[in-house]
């Protein structure tokens, strides 16, 4: 039995370590909840929070600010969010991409779960976020969401799905800034108010940054392996340095905003708090020489995410 079909002798030590966890007397393995609940991969869902919590915060400034449709635009980013992590562990699980890749070992990956399995689970999630965003259509009567949102689903799945997946051509940083930030951001907005003011680009820009540096310090982790599969992120275009100052650029360019706009928003000081986390996190990235203080400079950088959105929001509502 070669490696791709036995999980135990994968080239991926977490998948090795997951296989021999799950291991039975019987020689069978067995998942439990607390497998697929890894495979939503939590720690991205400050992510989907960051924008809707911006947003919120600028709807409030302009005193059209909804509880309820705020709430659902967060239920749509977070499910969206859980659906494309699950979509991408279907996408790259079948191609054989998670063989040698560095980190928590992936459901289909592992080749301990039925990979028709996974990609029904990334649907269901895709569908619940499907139906919350009609819902929030229908009451904020904003009938061009229904055309984002389809364009949103499409680019989750086609990040790693299809034939030719756009994340694997070195793509996956402009649809994350898109999605992540401006659309996130501006949606959230435009979702309670008929006015979009400039606050709430410029915000999204920075969260949208964020976003950017987490997939980059993904993706600086995994230039060895992406390479050995042909995945062409732009980490893996750019090389390892660039990857690194890039991801130091993206991770504290976004404070720009909250420095200019403490003038006209004395509470905007406090965002500045959250370079706390994205210091740290640069100067880990910068001189990591392994792919655990790259995962914790990730960590770091995807809560500093949620605490600027939080903020942000905070002193513009306040």
């Amino acid at each position: 039995m070669s490696a791709s079909k036995n999980p135990q002798r994968s080239g991926n030590p977490a998948t090795r370590a997951a296989a021999e966890r799950h291991q039975h007397v019987d020689g069978r393995s067995k998942i439990t909840w607390v497998d697929w609940v890894g495979g939503a991969r939590l720690r991205t869902l400050p992510l989907a929070i960051a924008p809707v919590a911006a947003g919120a915060g600028i709807a409030q400034m302009q005193q059209s600010f909804s509880l309820t449709l705020t709430l659902l635009a967060l239920a749509v980013a977070v499910l969206l969010q859980i659906g494309v992590n699950y979509a991408n562990d279907y996408s790259d699980g079948v191609r054989g991409t998670d063989e040698h890749r560095v980190g928590p070992a992936r459901l289909t990956g592992s080749g301990l779960v039925n990979p028709k399995k996974v990609l029904a689970t990334a649907l269901v999630f895709f569908g619940l976020a499907a139906v919350a965003g009609l819902v929030a259509v229908i009451l904020s009567e904003r009938w061009a969401f229904l055309a984002v949102g389809a364009v949103a689903i499409l680019a989750a799945w086609f990040y790693t799905g299809g034939k030719r997946p756009y994340g694997y051509a070195g793509l996956g940083e402009i649809a994350v800034f898109i999605f992540f930030g401006l659309v996130a951001t501006v949606g959230t907005v435009w979702l309670q108010s008929d006015i979009i003011p400039q606050e709430a680009w410029i915000t999204g820009t920075g969260v949208g940054m964020l976003a950017v540096a987490v997939l980059i310090a993904n993706n600086t982790r995994d230039i060895p392996t992406d390479k050995l599969v042909g995945k062409r992120t732009l980490s893996v275009r750019v090389g390892d340095r660039a990857s690194r100052i890039l991801f130091a650029f993206f991770v504290l360019a976004p404070f720009a905003a909250p420095g200019i706009y403490v003038l006209a928003y004395p509470m905007m000081i406090f965002a500045l708090f959250a370079l706390i986390g994205a210091i740290p996190a640069a100067v880990i990235m910068l001189w990591a020489r392994s792919a655990r203080e790259m995962i914790l400079a990730l960590a770091l950088t995807s809560f500093t995410a949620l605490a600027y959105g939080v903020l942000m929001g905070v002193a513009f509502a306040f």
